[in-house]
Order: structure tokens, then C-alpha cells, then sequence
């Protein structure tokens, strides 16, 4: 599996995960004095997907657009 392949596919799984977690978002809540912080696991995960989709377009190397006018 090339670079480009593996990028790609862990974004769309962030993308999946994400999804998944915001259509039935959770309350903060502590456990035995464990804390659990919902909304700092979907900034966690909106930042990874970020920085997962800035790598694909990197990845994908240059590109050229041509284009063609007529009158």
C-alpha cells in the first residue's frame, strides 16, 4: 500500500469515527476518578482530520489545471 493510500485511509476512518461519535454525543463525565472529556475527544479527533487531509493533498503532489477560453 503506497503513502498516499495509508493517509487516505486513516482520514476516512477519523472521518467515520467522527461522524459516528457526533451523531450521539456524551456528556463529560469522571469514573472512579477517571475524567472523560467528550468534547476534547472530538476537538482531538477534528484536529487529527485536519491534519490527516492537509497530509492527502500534500501527498498528492503537484497538479496542473488547463483550461481553454473561447469567444
Amino acid at each position: 500500500m503506497a503513502y498516499i493510500d495509508s493517509i487516505t485511509t486513516a482520514r476516512d476512518n477519523v472521518a467515520t469515527l467522527l461522524a459516528s461519535i457526533t451523531a450521539n454525543p456524551k456528556p463529560n463525565y469522571s469514573v472512579d476518578g477517571e475524567s472523560y472529556s467528550w468534547g476534547d475527544y472530538v476537538a482531538m479527533l477534528s484536529n487529527q482530520l485536519e491534519v490527516l487531509d492537509k497530509a492527502v493533498q500534500r501527498a498528492g503532489g503537484p497538479f496542473e489545471v488547463r483550461s481553454q477560453g473561447a469567444s
